[in-house]
Formats: structure tokens, C-alpha cells, sequence
């Protein structure tokens, strides 16, 4: 069963300005938490900020939690980005990016900017994941893997109806912990970027791009036929000039 979303943001006058008031408050405060090194408590900010996923009955709180996921893994992988970064201007950066996902991204609610907030959750995740605990254990790595893959595919299978959204979403987590698996065993960094992350990232843009244009009626041989080339060329220079070896390009 699909959670039952009310959304009741204004478009207009002095409420809409004060609707915008208190989602950028949430920005914000997490870079000022981040700033003074509380970054434990702007990550907790960011799940109390979820609160209203459980304001309903305890049995929608699952359908909630998975709906919500998205929006909830952006906002805490860009706080991650703020710990991790040296500069001030890109701390910056990252806060103006979450202000423009919460109030220009989130609630968009077309095919292809739900497409977008799919994408955009994937990559994010993946690129915190590898960031923060490259060096934890594979199970770990894996696990987490498969999970925002999951999530994500989930995400942008539902905007279509999908009847097969679910067993479509797992298979993409499976392929995503599998690929995540046996990466693990070689660790390497493109500018910050793993592996793992450029090609989950590359592989997922490209299948969703078929679907996407398929759905709309608007894949043509040559759309098709220049998508899977460029996933192709994407993923051999990836391979061919990783070198198999822990160590960062």
C-alpha cells in the first residue's frame, strides 16, 4: 500500500514566504551545527525534521519511512559533505544545494523530476557512502549498497505506475550490493568518486533514460542506440584505467 501524502504548501501571499522561511531554516541550522563540530546533532536535525512520517497509524509508518527515503538521504549525505569539506565557500555550496532540493526539488511531483529526485538520492548516497566508511567492512559496504540502490529505483519505478516496481527495484539493489561486492575487493577513487558509485551512477542513468523515453513514446533507435553506447564507453574507460588496485586518481 502507497503512503497517503497530503500536500498542503501554499503557492502564494505571506504564507507561502513563511512556508519558505522554515525550509530554509532547516539548511541552515546544519551548517551552523556542522560549523561549531555538532555534526552528530544537524544529522539528528535532519531525521527529527521527518517527524510527520509517524504522525499516522503505526501500520503506514513502513510505506512512510520508504516514501520519505529519498529526501531523507539527500539531507543527510550533503550534511556529511559540509563536515568533509576544507573550504568554506563549498560548505556553502552544499547548503544552497539542500535549500534548492527542499524547495525546489522535493516537490515536484512530474515523471521526469521525480526521475531526477531518483538519481539525484542514488548519487548522493553512494558518494557519502564511499566517502565516510570506505574503509569499513565489505558486509557493511555491500549491505548499505543494495539498500539506497533499492530505495532509489523504488522511487523512480513508482512515478510510472510500474506494475513490477517492486521486483524491478530489488533486482537493482541485487545488481548494486553484487557490483558494491566485488569492488570492495578494489577500492578506487576517481576525484573523491569511487568506483562503485561512477558506475552504479553511469549504468543507472542510462536504464532509467530507456525506460523514461520508452514510457513517454519518445525513444527513437537512435536515442536508444546512442544511450547504451555512451553507458558502454562510460563503463570501459572506468575499467580499463582502474588498474585494480586500492589507490585514488
Amino acid at each position: 500500500m502507497k503512503p497517503i501524502l497530503l500536500k498542503l504548501k501554499p503557492t502564494s501571499g505571506f504564507s507561502y514566504i513563511l512556508h519558505l522561511s522554515f525550509l530554509l531554516i532547516l539548511p541552515i541550522a546544519a551548517y551552523l551545527l556542522v560549523t561549531i563540530h555538532f555534526v552528530q546533532l544537524a544529522l539528528s536535525l535532519i531525521v527529527l525534521s521527518k517527524w510527520r512520517m509517524f504522525a499516522v497509524r503505526p501500520r503506514f509508518w513502513a510505506a512512510n519511512i520508504r516514501a520519505n527515503s529519498i529526501d531523507l538521504i539527500v539531507g543527510l549525505s550533503l550534511v556529511l559533505f559540509m563536515d568533509h569539506s576544507t573550504s568554506l565557500l563549498i560548505r556553502l555550496l552544499w547548503v544552497v544545494l539542500y535549500a534548492v532540493w527542499l524547495v525546489y526539488l522535493k516537490p515536484a511531483s512530474s515523471t521526469f523530476m521525480v526521475s531526477v529526485q531518483a538519481f539525484i538520492g542514488q548519487l548522493v548516497a553512494l558518494m557519502a557512502l564511499y566517502l565516510i566508511w570506505s574503509n569499513g567492512p565489505i558486509y557493511g559496504l555491500t549491505a548499505l549498497t543494495g539498500l539506497f540502490c533499492f530505495l532509489a529505483a523504488r522511487h523512480f519505478l513508482e512515478a510510472f505506475d510500474e506494475p513490477y516496481d517492486k521486483l524491478l527495484a530489488y533486482i537493482w539493489g541485487y545488481f548494486g550490493a553484487s557490483l558494491a561486492w566485488l569492488l570492495s575487493h578494489w577500492l578506487l577513487f576517481y576525484r573523491g568518486v569511487s568506483l562503485t558509485t561512477l558506475l552504479l551512477s553511469a549504468l543507472g542513468y542510462g536504464l532509467s533514460a530507456l525506460y523514461y523515453l520508452d514510457h513517454e513514446n519518445k525513444l527513437s533507435k537512435l536515442f536508444k542506440r546512442q544511450i547504451i553506447i555512451a553507458m558502454i564507453v562510460i563503463v570501459g574507460i572506468a575499467i580499463i584505467f582502474s588498474g585494480w588496485g586500492n589507490k585514488v586518481v
